[in-house]
């Protein structure tokens, strides 16, 4: 078993839970009203802190509070699925069928750039790498495997940072809601970089990991 790429698959794929559990929380917040379609606002106009911080999601339950609570259900069961059962024979087929079900209850429509890389490396638990092998020589291998732990706290810490935005909008200094929006999507787009690349890194410590145990 490849340790470190569930190890990476595991907390990530938790962290990535907790923007289904937010939506979640916030669609509940709605109570028993009836949603508007199938593309929602989780935030409502009375609990919303700044104009962009609507955190879109869709859903195909017609009701706000049903769609919260399945919402939070369903990211509770993907982070205890990632914790003791994603290295499983079917932990990679369960992990994307609790997904799909969360996305289709309000869980989100930007979470879908984030599970859908970790869905496909978590199929990669129990894979020999020999792919990644040929394309990664030892050097950058031997490099790229020190950087995974880094790659990891800089991905979650510019994804949680994102998240706080998004709902909150608060960014130290500045004040235009235009400006506040394209920052977190930057700081989005920057933290799904790292965690691309906090993939690979993890690919190669785990072709190390091989090396030194043979």
């Amino acid at each position: 078993m490849n340790r470190t790429t569930r190890t990476i698959v595991s907390i990530l794929g938790a962290f990535f839970a907790i923007g289904g559990i937010d939506h979640g929380v916030f669609e509940i917040l709605h109570w028993n009203t009836p949603t508007t379609g199938l593309f929602i606002q989780a935030i409502g106009q009375a609990n919303r802190f700044w104009v962009y911080g609507t955190e879109d999601a869709f859903t195909l339950i017609p009701n706000f509070l049903l769609t919260g609570i399945l919402a939070v259900i369903f990211s509770l069961a993907i982070m205890v699925w990632l914790a003791g059962f994603i290295q499983t024979r079917h932990g990679p087929a369960i992990f994307f069928l609790l997904f799909a079900c969360l996305f289709l209850v309000g869980g989100g429509v930007g979470q879908v750039f984030f599970f859908i890389p970790a869905w496909a490396v978590s199929t990669r638990i129990h894979s020999p790498l020999t792919w990644w092998q040929k394309v990664l020589p030892e050097a950058t291998r031997r490099r790229l495997a020190g950087l995974w732990p880094a790659t990891m706290v800089a991905g979650l810490l510019c994804f949680l940072v994102a998240l706080e935005i998004a709902i909150f909008g608060i960014v130290p200094g500045v004040a235009d809601p235009n400006l506040k929006n394209y920052i977190c999507w930057s700081i989005l787009a920057a933290g799904l970089v790292a965690i691309l690349f906090n993939f690979v890194a993890g690919f190669a410590q785990d072709i190390q990991d091989k090396r030194m145990e043979n």
